[in-house]
């Protein structure tokens, strides 16, 4: 049997660490700004998002196109945004036909056009599809921004805007991540309902 402060105990420790990483979020918000205005610029100038990872950055992409498409907090229109993993098709087709390291390059390829952004998450950096994918979009001419941790790994390379959280613990990093997302629908949100 577990000793009763054994659970609370590494649950409060996810609680401290959490509270850490959210201390060091001010040192991001001249970052999260700057990636709130380019796609307030992108929208305005009629550009896509193009969201895209794997795992639970898949489902931090997919948040973001939500909060975007539907609303975060304003009634006001939607706005142009989509997620690069939720068509199974698509995807199970580039992988079955070339590999899943193609899965989202692929695509961005053939969407991602100058005007539009592209966003992906990951908390390592280093996922083979989502580095071809940013190397894609930036040859298309999109601009690229990185929802990351620690130095962003290979995917920095590509990213013409880093919004990297300084931890290397996944759970930290997706929990900012989610913040982040937050902090830039408001102020996209804002800007869609004025």
């Amino acid at each position: 049997m577990v000793a009763a402060e054994g659970p609370a105990s590494v649950l409060a420790q996810h609680v401290e660490a959490h509270v850490s990483a959210a201390r060091n979020v001010a040192a991001l918000l001249p970052a999260v700004e700057a990636a709130a205005d380019l796609l307030i610029e992108a929208f305005t100038r009629g550009g896509t998002l193009y969201t895209l990872g794997n795992g639970g950055s898949a489902a931090d992409a997919q948040h973001l196109t939500g909060e975007l498409v539907g609303h975060y907090k304003r009634d006001r229109r939607p706005l142009p945004a989509v997620t690069l993993t939720t068509d199974a098709t698509v995807m199970t087709c580039i992988a079955n036909d070339y590999s899943y390291e193609d899965v989202f390059a692929r695509q961005v390829s053939a969407l991602a056009r100058p005007g539009d952004v592209v966003a992906a998450f990951t908390t390592s950096g280093n996922s083979p599809n989502v580095v071809s994918a940013l190397e894609a979009a930036q040859t298309n001419g999109a601009v690229t921004v990185l929802f990351g941790g620690g130095d962003g790994g290979a995917a920095a390379k590509f990213a013409d805007r880093l919004l990297l959280v300084p931890s290397s613990e996944t759970p930290r990093i997706q929990e900012i991540h989610t913040l982040m997302l937050h902090m830039i629908s408001e102020k996209v949100d804002a800007w869609a309902a004025a």
